[in-house]
């Protein structure tokens, strides 16, 4: 029996690293420190594995070598004109940077699933820029939390024990030293524990946000309620956020995909911008997939763009809304697509859908999906932060190595190994033509 310390969960973007595995026999027998999400990952990360590489002949899967997985793999992206690279998100970083490197090479579009959740984030980022700090920050110094459009006690499960208000800081010792506002269109887990809960109405951030920043700044509202919202709630959340002495805002997907999108990123940037005239205030996006922010990070490195690359004209061009890979797939325009640790199938718009399975699909995947249940060629892979070694990126921007706790099944290289393979040989059959 063995027992791996510091162990890093690969399963949000908390990334929380303090989790103790035991194992024996080569099988994961507990877990330590780990929540509801986290336990079930490890605990359960055998079940529905792929068995073997995938190939389908005629209408049937059938399985055959990594070999000629691989090797039917780079064919279908070599002969493409236009294929699409999509996931990423789950994954490691020197993976996500071979699918860069991939891409270019194959002349494709590339695109993580920030592009169907936190994407309005990083352009309103891009354009206004990013008051934040780290999570270790927010643990040791903020006396107030808003969480907008989120609900951690069911989305981010460590997330308020670990790092805002049950967190134990150098300066702020938990629950009694910290403010709760929960903002949301509904009573939500987190709200019922909340200092402030203000229910907005649906579509209705933006109006809110412009609300508060007239009231932060003593100008009249000339109305009784804002987005559902009376006046005198405003303005008594206002002397609230003006009063802190470090304040954080956390924000999920009722914020970045509800009506407004990048434009509701912007008021809220500009919020933050208002109360750092009275106090310090930062902001920080709850980033869902473990490594998504991650695959941000590394596009950015690798090409100047976080996401919707497009390698088509020889060199990466960024233009969302139409090199992102929902359009691609909606405009019928790619011809090959490969899925890295992603199941576009279960969520993707039908039109897009339609398009995806219309065209050879390649799937790298430690376990089946939907998607995987559709494609030519699957590949089965070990799982980042189980049964290999890898980097991710934490919501805050840290990075994190991930551990390898177990041995993974035989025939399961990490996503790593294939896609360099992959790489490879596709770079050996465009050297042929």
């Amino acid at each position: 029996m063995d027992t791996v310390t510091g162990v890093v969960c690969p399963f949000c973007g908390c990334l929380c690293d303090d989790l103790e595995v035991t194992a024996e026999k080569g099988k994961i027998i507990g877990v330590k420190n780990g929540c509801a999400y986290s336990l079930t990952k490890y605990l359960n990360y055998q079940k529905e594995r792929l068995p073997a590489p995938m190939m389908r002949k005629g209408k049937e899967q059938v399985q055959v070598g990594l070999e000629e997985a691989v090797e039917r793999a780079a064919q279908i992206l070599a002969d493409a004109t236009y294929p699409v690279l999509y996931g990423w998100s789950s994954t490691s970083c020197e993976a996500q940077h071979l699918g860069i490197e991939l891409a270019e090479e194959v002349g494709g579009a590339i695109d993580n699933t920030s592009t169907v959740c936190h994407g309005p984030t990083v352009e309103a980022f891009q354009e206004l820029g990013h008051p934040s700090c780290t999570l270790g920050q927010v643990k040791n110094r903020a006396d107030l939390i808003i969480y907008w459009g989120s609900n951690p006690l069911q989305s981010h499960l460590r997330h308020m024990a670990r790092y805002t208000v049950g967190a134990e800081g150098k300066w702020r010792k938990g629950r009694d030293d910290r403010t709760l506002v929960v903002v949301d269109v509904r009573k939500t887990y987190t709200a019922r524990v909340a200092d402030y809960f203000i229910q907005v109405e649906p579509n209705g951030d933006f109006e809110l946000m412009s609300a508060l920043r007239m009231a932060l700044r003593h100008e009249e509202i000339e109305q009784d309620a804002v987005a559902g919202v009376p006046v005198e709630y405003i303005e008594e959340l206002a002397e609230v956020l003006r009063g802190c002495y470090f304040g954080a805002l956390f924000y999920g997907l009722g914020l970045t995909m509800s009506s407004g999108k990048n434009r509701n990123l912007d008021a809220a940037i500009s919020l933050v911008t208002d109360l750092n005239r009275w106090t310090k205030f930062v902001m920080m996006p709850m980033r869902g997939h473990f490594n998504v922010n991650g695959a941000n990070m590394v596009f950015l490195w690798q090409t100047g763009y976080p996401f919707a690359i497009d390698f088509s004209h020889g060199y990466p061009k960024y233009n969302p809304g139409v090199t992102s890979a929902v359009d691609i797939l909606n405009r019928n325009e790619s011809d090959a697509t490969l899925v890295v640790a992603s199941d576009p199938a279960a969520n993707f718009p039908r039109k897009a859908l339609d398009s995806l399975l219309g065209n050879p699909l390649i799937v790298v995947d430690p376990h089946r999906s939907a998607t995987a249940e559709k494609a030519d060629v699957v590949i089965p892979t070990s799982f980042v932060g189980i049964e290999c070694e890898g980097t991710a990126y934490r919501m805050d921007g840290v990075p994190l190595k991930l551990k390898k706790v177990v041995e993974p099944p035989p025939g399961c290289p990490s996503d790593e190994e294939i896609l360099r393979r992959i790489l490879k040989e596709v770079k050996r059959l465009k050297e042929g033509d």
